[in-house]
């Protein structure tokens, strides 16, 4: 997955026009969007729109961002949202492993009521929105087979530490939310899943978000989170590997595919080890998985 678009669960109308927008993933998001008077009808809405979409001949993969644990509103959601049998569920607000483990037998239980294969629902948590998110990171790896990616978001963080502002005049992010991005990445690594970039706010600027899917690729992010159809084309262009890497990468294997006992192969004039192999598979993996 390369672009994960969230929609507001309460909006037929924005729900049906998400399906023709390009992204990888719909994060259909009965949180932050949707008014706490308005939590029952997002779930019908959202529940309908899963059914219809799952007899899409192609379709994005549909996860559903349901409300933190401790709010005690995550079992309603679950239970409107699990017998369409959605791909994935996104977690907010995430504090470690144990909110993942705690999620994973929530799904395993629907799993088996509605008949749908076990391990089928993947996770993707939301995991540096407080403080506690961010020290808790390192327990997230083996948490649970079911965690499919880590997201990192720098909005309810600003909030959780009293912040002003999360980026400064540059419009960079300032170095405490550079810290929680940079251990996500570690945090998904560590846990063997796809790193995913925070949102970038300014839906207008364009250039700005290019600039941003740039650096996130660069130091291995393999996909961010939208907030508006328009950055769709944006960052599904900056996280689709070139024809020259993909080149290169086929390059690589093959290499070692002809000297399977080689711990380092010659190519164009380089000296090529091993963990170059392995970033080369992992260039052609998220090419395949750009063309689902």
């Amino acid at each position: 997955m390369r672009s994960l678009l969230f929609i507001p669960g309460d909006s037929p109308r924005k729900l049906d026009k998400a399906l023709g927008s390009g992204a990888d993933v719909l994060l259909v998001d009965l949180e932050d969007s949707v008014a706490l008077s308005a939590k029952e009808a997002a779930r019908r809405t959202t529940a309908e729109f899963l059914a219809a979409a799952a007899r899409e001949a192609s379709r994005p993969r549909l996860y559903i961002r349901v409300n933190a644990l401790p709010t005690g509103l995550a079992d309603a959601d679950l239970d409107a949202v699990m017998p369409a049998g959605p791909d994935g569920i996104m977690l907010p607000k995430t504090v470690g492993g144990p909110d993942v483990s705690h999620l994973g037998v929530k799904l395993a239980v629907r799993e088996a009521e509605h008949g749908l294969a076990d391990g089928a629902t993947r996770i993707i948590a939301i995991a540096t929105e407080s403080a506690r998110g961010v020290f808790a990171l390192g327990t997230l790896a083996g948490a649970s087979h079911r965690l499919a990616g880590i997201a990192w978001g720098g909005e309810d963080l600003a909030v959780d530490v009293g912040a002003e502002a999360n980026r400064g005049a540059d419009r960079l992010y300032t170095d405490p939310y550079r810290i929680a991005r940079a251990l996500t990445l570690f945090a998904a690594a560590a846990a063997e899943v796809d790193a995913i970039d925070s949102v970038y706010t300014n839906f207008r600027d364009l250039d700005g978000l290019a600039a941003e899917c740039g650096d996130a690729r660069r130091d291995g992010f393999s996909a961010k989170m939208a907030i508006h159809p328009a950055q769709v084309p944006v960052i599904n262009e900056a996280f689709t590997p070139s024809a020259e890497s993909l080149a290169h990468a086929r390059a690589v294997v093959g290499a070692f595919a002809r000297n399977p006992d080689a711990g380092v192969v010659g190519i164009e004039g380089q000296m090529i080890d091993r963990p170059h192999l392995r970033q080369a598979e992992r260039v052609l993996a998220r090419a395949g998985d750009a063309k689902r």
